[in-house]
């Protein structure tokens, strides 16, 4: 059974289970809802938690575990001379997965007779044959041992799923019974029903922060697993960056850090001085109307993909660049620049500083600005030396906030800076960053077990220590010198 499907029953019988339960409650007060303890409400929603989130918190773990108690029993089954010089048994067991997913799709679309596939005896020639005559290309070039592991996979996640689906699907069950028993008319509904939510809420925080934990520890893992490989100096202290996939690479972080640095100082260059007066603007001299119209408009920009605003780059903005002041200055003949991502980076910016900012400086107390203009200040001076003042720790964290949005952007960078990792200070030379060279070095027929590829776990955890100190050092920012008002 599809997974939907059991997710569908099981919130059906859920939203059925409220309805039973508070009508079971109404029934046990002789029709009387003020000789409950609880509203009647409290019933159906009680009904309707335990039928549904012990289900469906199985069924997630269900779906988590599986894949990784198949793998294990089934990986064992590959024999060590079944493994190519050049490959590893992880790689086998992924083209194992494509392939019974692949089979798996044909079966569905009714391309491939299912009896056929679940043969353990059928010739492996004639099992490719069938597979080839299905659409199912990878099947073709599949090595005997990959198709009968391949089958194996099949048959063990066939079980498990028939398996989740009898015991998510019981459980509901279960607990919509138990659930509808304990409606009585001295049953605390409401106590249990907050409780619940509450250990919801507490279960969603904390699958967010283990969510967390678990992409920093994949990082940290391949990480280790990297610096095994590749010495850890020249890593975050080379200077050439010139990954060759069959050895001798250099792999130096330098040229990556100062592109990504680079791209993002411009973009800060352009996105802070217009996002801050367009908010000193709308927060202090711009009218209601025209207010309300201007700032969707602005924050439009937020809402605009990156990949728009990396052709925006490559089409308009890099040419521009090029024919008005690279090409006549001498300094480059390429549309790709630092300038370019830089300026266009800047734009994507903008809403970021702006909306921040204009919600900070209207939070300032309006006393202060009587006060200043009681005193005899101008509107410019009151902005000036006590808004802005004011306002601006708040102001700094937007703009570090902005700086872990810019340092992390890959699409603009791959269209509008190129792909050239060096030193250089000309900003209409072509750069990189990390996160491109992130992407880069994991697409591609590539060893996953080489530095080359693992390569890209690190340069992954150095991005996230950067962006992580900027966050840390803006809620500090933030806190330390907020102003507190009454």
């Amino acid at each position: 059974m599809p997974v939907l499907w059991i997710v569908l029953i099981i919130l059906l019988l859920a939203l059925v289970g409220f309805f039973v339960g508070r009508s079971s409650a109404i029934r046990s007060s002789n029709g009387d809802v003020r000789a409950l303890h609880s509203l009647p409400s409290y019933h159906g929603f009680n009904v309707l938690i335990f039928t549904a989130v012990p289900a469906l918190l199985v069924l997630m773990v269900w779906l988590l575990v599986q894949p990784i108690v198949i793998q294990q029993s089934v990986s064992g089954t590959i024999p060590d001379s079944a493994i190519p010089a050049n490959s590893s048994r992880g790689l086998v067991m992924s083209d194992v997965r494509r392939l019974a997913g692949a089979i798996n799709t044909a079966v569905d679309q009714g391309q491939l007779n299912p009896t056929i596939i679940d043969r353990r005896d059928i010739p492996a020639e004639d099992l490719r044959t069938a597979l080839t005559d299905a659409g199912v290309a990878a099947g073709g070039t599949a090595s005997p041992e990959v198709l009968a592991t391949a089958q194996q996979y099949r048959a063990i996640a066939a079980t498990g799923n028939m398996m989740m689906a009898a015991v998510t699907l019981g459980l509901a069950a279960l607990g919509f019974g138990w659930s509808l028993r304990r409606t009585t008319v001295n049953f605390r509904a409401r106590n249990v029903v907050e409780r619940a939510v509450m250990a919801i809420l507490i279960l969603a925080s904390t699958i967010a922060i283990l969510t967390t934990a678990g992409i920093v520890m994949s990082l940290l893992f391949e990480t280790m697993r990297f610096f095994g490989q590749y010495t850890w100096h020249d890593f975050l202290f080379g200077v050439t960056w010139s990954p060759a996939f069959r050895g001798n690479s250099q792999l130096g972080m330098l040229p990556l850090l100062w592109g990504t640095l680079y791209v993002s100082f411009i973009a800060l260059l352009v996105a802070v001085p217009i996002g801050l007066f367009a908010a000193i603007y709308m927060a202090e001299y711009a009218g209601r109307r025209f207010r309300a119209v201007a700032k969707p408009l602005i924050e439009i920009l937020a809402g605009i993909p990156t990949i728009v605003y990396g052709l925006f780059a490559l089409i308009t903005v890099g040419p521009l660049l090029r024919d008005v002041f690279a090409r006549p200055l001498g300094l480059g003949e390429s549309s790709s620049s630092v300038m370019t991502a830089g300026i266009v980076m800047g734009i994507m910016l903008i809403p970021f500083v702006s909306s921040l900012s204009d919600d900070i400086i209207n939070a300032v107390p309006q006393s202060l600005r009587d006060g200043s203009l009681g005193l005899g200040a101008t509107k410019s001076e009151t902005i000036r030396q006590v808004i802005i003042p004011a306002a601006l720790p708040g102001i700094a964290g937007a703009v570090l906030l902005a700086a872990s949005r810019a340092i992390g952007e890959t699409m603009i960078v791959v269209l509008g800076a190129g792909a050239a990792a060096k030193l250089d200070l000309n900003p209409f030379e072509a750069m990189t960053t990390i996160t491109v060279k992130i992407v880069g070095q994991l697409t591609g027929d590539t060893d996953f077990a080489s530095p080359e590829t693992r390569v890209a776990f690190a340069l992954g955890l150095t991005l996230f220590v950067i962006t992580l100190v900027l966050n840390i050092l803006a809620l500090y920012i933030v806190r330390k010198y907020r102003e507190q008002y009454e």
